[in-house]
């Protein structure tokens, strides 16, 4: 099982409005990609964040299937202009030593095949 992690700061001036509309885009990618097995969304206790999320999939072919849903590209465009601070990170229980490196290739065949997302991404502090 995979863990990914999402953790963010909203930057100052950003709505009440602007933060449940995101959040809410992130409970539907949890509800509508069918590889997120569970999920939690909210407030984060844990540090200088103020939001986070956990989906739990199960391999990497539904890490692939979350990471190019159109649900989660839409929660990237509204989210990601919306954030001070960000931080995303995945936990497994998968011994295969090379898995950090397999989820790392995920995400850069992501954003090369989205130069609009890489450009989201390439405008977080």
């Amino acid at each position: 099982m995979i863990f990914h992690s999402i953790r963010m700061k909203a930057k100052a001036g950003v709505t009440q409005e602007q933060i449940e509309q995101a959040l809410d885009s992130m409970r539907n990618q949890g509800r509508v990609i069918s590889a997120v097995k569970s999920f939690v969304v909210g407030r984060d206790y844990g540090g200088d964040f103020d939001w986070g999320g956990v989906f739990v999939l199960e391999d990497l072919d539904g890490y692939w299937e979350y990471l190019t849903h159109p649900a989660h590209a839409r929660t990237d465009q509204l989210g990601m202009p919306l954030v001070e601070k960000y931080d995303s990170y995945d936990i497994t229980d998968d011994d295969d030593p090379q898995m950090g490196t397999k989820i790392a290739d995920l995400h850069r065949r992501r954003y090369e095949g989205d130069p609009e997302l890489a450009a989201l991404v390439g405008m977080l502090p």
